[in-house]
């Protein structure tokens, strides 16, 4: 429904006279690096952009970005498309996405590891932090991969909604390494590349090899992701 969303967004946009134009957007008011209420990520600033060569102004829906999302957003016409889904939730129609990331296991740097697979034997015996959504069989790719090869005693989860009275409910992950409470955790890339640049402590990217979940842009109450 996105596609086919965004392209009446910008019809009637286009067909609104200049001082009337407006553009509807559903947004996360608490989802850095993504987008949050101040209008600081960069899903903010794509919505702007579009608005600025429509000649429109933004006007914004705020919705956490969980399970429902879309039934309470575009699906029931409050706004008209989300910047930024995963690429095959049921609910919306995408377009093309447009940019893909994998998984990544992040670590401190002063530890020396440089875990990139999840064959890695070292794996069996590190404590390993991964995201969550709940208990039941909708899981990230992660925490199924090393479920299959038995890897679960030393698996801490941390839920991909965090504390969403927190100002950065998904930081826990990687604060827990920079912490020392897990020796590395598998975190989605965008998610992993923001609060590693942010981190006091110097802490290490490396990509799944090979790609085992790649994101085609955003999530389903948070899987990878992301297309407009």
């Amino acid at each position: 429904m996105l596609r086919s969303l965004v392209t009446i967004a910008i019809a009637l946009v286009l067909s609104a006279p200049l001082a009337a134009r407006t553009l509807r957007v559903c947004a996360d008011p608490n989802n850095l690096p993504f987008s949050n209420r101040a209008q600081q990520g960069f899903e903010n600033r794509i919505a702007q952009l579009l608005a600025n060569d429509l000649h429109a102004r933004v006007e914004y829906t705020w919705w956490a970005q969980r399970r429902g999302f879309a039934r309470n957003t575009v699906n029931a016409d409050t706004c008209d498309f989300w910047v930024g889904v995963a690429q095959g939730v049921a609910a919306l129609d995408t377009t093309a996405p447009y940019y893909r990331s994998s998984y990544v296991f992040v670590t401190r740097r002063d530890r020396g590891l440089d875990v990139a697979s999840f064959d890695d034997p070292r794996l069996r015996t590190l404590t390993i932090g991964v995201q969550m959504i709940g208990n039941d069989s909708s899981n990230t790719p992660p925490a199924h991969a090393l479920a299959r090869r038995g890897i679960t005693a030393n698996v801490r989860g941390y839920m991909v909604y965090g504390n969403y009275a927190d100002a950065a409910p998904e930081a826990p992950i990687v604060a827990a390494v920079a912490r020392g409470d897990v020796d590395v955790a598998i975190v989605w890339g965008p998610l992993a590349g923001y609060f590693v640049k942010k981190s006091g402590v110097p802490l290490r990217m490396t990509p799944v090899t090979p790609r085992y979940a790649r994101a085609s842009a955003r999530r389903d109450g948070r899987s990878p992701r992301r297309g407009a």
